[in-house]
């Protein structure tokens, strides 16, 4: 399927994980992406192996500075913007009682300012052409609360509604914002839940098995194209049932 020749996006985080899924994944599809991260060798890496379809730019999400950068190299080598994956983040594993203010800063930063500083950053040249997507990648922790993960909850949920402003703000204009919500997926920031773990997660969801990273990324690659020009504002969960009900007990 070729329904991405025309998009031109910036993949936050995109050098490993989930992000290298969802590149190939556009890649794949037809799209001139440019993979942003601030893992150099791993982002020149893929951008090597996709060919002439990547590039990679150096990325800190958290400095505006940096997305200007990135959305004016990304123009230079494959023309404007119309395609953006908020993907970066960050996670912490603590509570109100233990979290500390430094730490709730530094996953705030690259998580939720992150993620308004990437869509500031492309309006322009969406603007500018009358039509765009953002997507916005939260996860099943901006859709419910988790102990343990006061400081990524809290950012997660920022990302949702952050989503549903903008999307109401940028529709006149052409641009579509929404929101991915992924649960526990197999990913190097989820490798702390290998082994019996890992197993003991899955066993408690509908689906019985962890998510993997090439699923995400085949919503992802739907959102951002025009086959999905009437969804905008809204939330795609896809967690293996966890947010269907009480999947802990």
């Amino acid at each position: 399927m070729r329904r991405h020749e025309s998009t031109v996006a910036i993949v936050s985080g995109g050098a490993r994980g989930m992000g290298a899924a969802h590149v190939r994944r556009l890649c794949a599809e037809g799209a001139q992406v440019v993979v942003g991260d601030v893992l150099d060798d791993e982002g020149a890496a893929l951008a090597s192996e996709l060919g002439g379809t990547a590039a990679f730019e150096h990325l800190d999400v958290t400095s505006a500075a940096s997305w200007a950068v990135v959305v004016r190299r990304t123009e230079e080598l494959f023309g404007p913007v119309t395609g953006l994956v908020n993907n970066a983040g960050i996670v912490h594993f603590d509570g109100i009682t233990t979290t500390t203010e430094a730490g709730y800063r530094a996953v705030t930063e690259v998580n939720q300012t992150g993620v308004f500083l990437g869509m500031s950053a492309v309006l322009e040249p969406m603007g500018r052409q009358g039509r765009g997507s953002i997507v916005n990648i939260s996860s099943t922790a901006g859709m419910m609360g988790y102990t343990h993960g006061f400081a990524y909850v809290a950012s997660k949920w920022a990302v949702r509604g952050m989503t549903k402003a903008a999307a109401l703000e940028l529709g006149p204009l052409g641009i579509r914002v929404n929101s991915v919500h992924p649960g526990t997926i197999r990913t190097p920031m989820t490798a702390v839940y290998d082994g019996e773990m890992a197993d003991a997660i899955a066993a408690k969801l509908p689906v019985q098995r962890l998510g993997q990273v090439e699923e995400v990324a085949a919503l992802v690659a739907y959102l951002l194209s025009d086959e999905a020009a009437f969804t905008t504002g809204t939330e795609h969960v896809i967690d293996g049932g966890a947010t269907a009900g009480d999947f802990r007990r």
